[in-house]
């Protein structure tokens, strides 16, 4: 028996032994050895062209409504805790916009896009502080990850690039 083959069996081996693990050890186990990622949910809160954004005292430049989700919340019931706490407003977010992940940060932004037919009135939280709608072009002053998120939606409107089957490797 060659080497490779002796790699593939002892691998299906601990497969098999593994799949035999009870759910709850599994998925410790899984943890552990995998990198945890903080998970937030953002609101695009659209009307006429212009999206709403908020300047916060914890943040360094506009963002968008949105925060953290909470220990076993969904995105959707977050984004809108969120938006009401924040500016008051009673969202359904409807289906996830997009989703960003970032490795480098290991952070992942669900964003969500909700489209406004009149202009609603806002009451702010004690977090933000001013409320503005911007036209996306004249947004000259963000966060960092809300200039992250806003770089994906931009690349929505973008032409996706197909994929491809690579050469295999000799």
């Amino acid at each position: 028996m060659d080497l490779e083959a002796l790699r593939r069996k002892m691998g299906t081996a601990a497969l098999v032994g593994f799949r035999m693990i009870p759910g709850p050890l599994k998925r410790s186990l899984v943890r552990a050895g995998t990198p945890s990622y903080t998970v937030g949910a953002v609101c695009l809160i659209e009307h006429e062209g212009e999206v709403l954004l908020l300047w916060q005292p914890h943040r360094r430049g506009w963002s968008l409504p949105g925060g953290l989700l909470g220990r076993g919340e969904e995105p959707a019931e977050a984004v809108r805790r969120e938006v009401l706490e924040e500016v008051g407003l009673q969202i359904e977010p409807g289906d996830v916009f997009a989703v960003g992940v970032h490795a480098s940060t290991q952070q992942i932004d669900v964003i969500f896009r909700v489209r406004a037919r009149e202009r609603p009135h806002l009451e702010l939280a004690t977090e933000a502080r001013k409320a503005q709608w911007w036209r996306l072009e004249d947004l000259d002053e963000t966060d960092r990850e809300t200039r992250r998120i806003l770089q994906i939606v931009q690349q929505i409107d973008a032409e996706p690039s197909p994929g491809r089957v690579v050469e295999e490797a000799s």
